[in-house]
């Protein structure tokens, strides 16, 4: 089993920056992609910024340039770096890891969520 547990949302005006972060814990024995999703009420979840296990990197269109995702291998941890917010960045942010466990095959592991808003 993998656990995914998120930190770092919160309430900040435009312009700010928040940084989220993601501390992976479990058997795991191969991580193949992590990401960071969100999901605004009504709206269905979307990928904000992913990276494999090589490093390759992508970014949704509207925060490219604004956003960068991160992993510390030593620490175990997935993080995403949030420039420049905005009011339509507010949503439930979400960590994903597509991974394997020694005891387990391939899955996808999601976090709990952690609440971004960006308002005046």
């Amino acid at each position: 089993q993998v656990q995914l547990v998120e930190s770092g949302g919160g309430l900040v005006q435009p312009g700010e920056s928040l940084r989220l972060s993601c501390a992976l814990s479990g058997n795991i024995a191969s991580i193949y992609h992590m990401g960071w999703y969100r999901q605004a009420p009504g709206k269905q979840r979307d990928l904000v910024a992913g990276i494999t296990s090589g490093g390759r990197t992508n970014y949704l269109a509207s925060v490219r340039g604004r956003f960068t995702i991160s992993t510390d291998n030593a620490k175990n941890t997935l993080d995403l770096q949030m420039n420049d917010l905005k009011p339509e960045d507010t949503a439930v942010y979400y960590c994903n890891a597509d991974a394997n466990t020694v005891t387990t095959g391939r899955a996808d592991y999601w976090g709990q969520g952690t609440q971004v808003t960006v308002s005046s």
